[in-house]
C-alpha cells in the first residue's frame, strides 16, 4: 500500500515512492512524501519531502518542513524549514528559523518571523489574506 504508518521513531505516515496524490492533505503528526504530490498541505506536524519526491503546492503550512526533494510553491512554517543537500525549492518561505545547506537550489524569498510569532495565531483557521497581513506586521 502506498500510504502506510511506520512505527519507527516518533511514528510517521509515508506516501510511497510510487504514489501520485492530487488534492488537499490535512494531518497531525509526521508525514514523509516520497512520491509525487500536487495540491495544498495543512499540517499540524512535521512534513518531510524525501529525496526524489516532487511536490507542486498551492501552499504548504506545517510546524516544520524538511526538504530533501523538490518543492514548487510557498511554504509557511511555525518553527523551522530545512533545505537539505540536493533539494530544490521554488517558492517563498515564511518561518522563524531556516537552514539552507550547501548544494541546495532555492529560488524565492524568505520572510523571517519572530520566534513563535506565527504560532500565536491558529494558522489553520485564518484565510490566506489574513495570514499574509499578520505576517507582514
Amino acid at each position: 500500500m502506498a500510504l502506510k504508518r511506520v512505527s519507527e521513531g516518533h511514528g510517521k505516515t509515508v506516501l510511497g515512492a510510487k504514489t501520485v496524490f492530487d488534492g488537499v492533505l490535512r494531518f497531525k503528526g509526521n508525514l514523509h512524501i516520497r512520491g509525487k504530490f500536487s495540491g495544498a498541505i495543512d499540517a499540524q506536524g512535521c512534513l518531510t519531502i524525501a529525496p526524489g519526491a516532487v511536490c507542486a503546492v498551492q501552499y504548504a503550512r506545517a510546524v516544520s518542513i524538511f526538504v530533501e526533494g523538490e518543492v514548487r510553491g510557498n511554504l509557511t512554517v511555525v518553527d523551522r524549514v530545512e533545505m537539505r543537500d540536493g533539494s530544490r525549492v521554488f517558492g517563498d518561505v515564511t518561518a522563524s528559523r531556516i537552514k539552507i545547506c550547501d548544494g541546495v537550489t532555492f529560488e524565492g524569498s524568505v520572510c523571517m518571523t519572530r520566534e513563535g510569532n506565527v504560532s500565536k495565531r491558529d494558522l489553520f483557521s485564518v484565510q490566506s489574506e489574513q495570514l499574509k497581513e499578520h505576517l507582514r506586521r
